[in-house]
């Protein structure tokens, strides 16, 4: 006995930026309030090593100042890139996090290939 299963077509494949825009700003936008989160977690921590205020009751690893601040501003670079990308259709890393390390690269490689 032969059982052939027919599938219908789905919706063709798309070759064009920006597909997901949509999921990129509810992403970027949900990432704003963590980002805030982690700068007012980061500011209390480095209030109460400075005596203005109670302790946060933090400890290990996150009860450091320099690890909320930071991710606080990883993730406001990550919502800031997701919103572009969301509102424009192209991403775009901040110039901070482009290092220019790869055109040095290919500029060595054409150097070494003519000479």
């Amino acid at each position: 006995m032969i059982v052939r299963i027919r599938l219908g077509t789905g919706p063709p494949v798309q070759r064009k930026l920006g597909k997901n825009r949509h999921l990129a700003l509810a992403c970027g936008a949900l990432l704003v309030p963590v980002s805030l989160m982690a700068y007012v977690l980061g500011f209390w921590r480095l209030a109460s090593d400075m005596g203005f205020t109670a302790e946060p009751g933090i400890t290990g690893v996150f009860g450091h100042w320099q690890v909320w601040i930071g991710a606080a501003v990883l993730l406001h670079a990550a919502s800031s890139s997701l919103n572009h990308y969301g509102r424009r259709g192209q991403f775009q890393m901040p110039q901070v996090l482009n290092p220019r390390i790869l055109p040095l690269r290919t500029s060595f490689r054409r150097r070494a290939r003519s000479g």
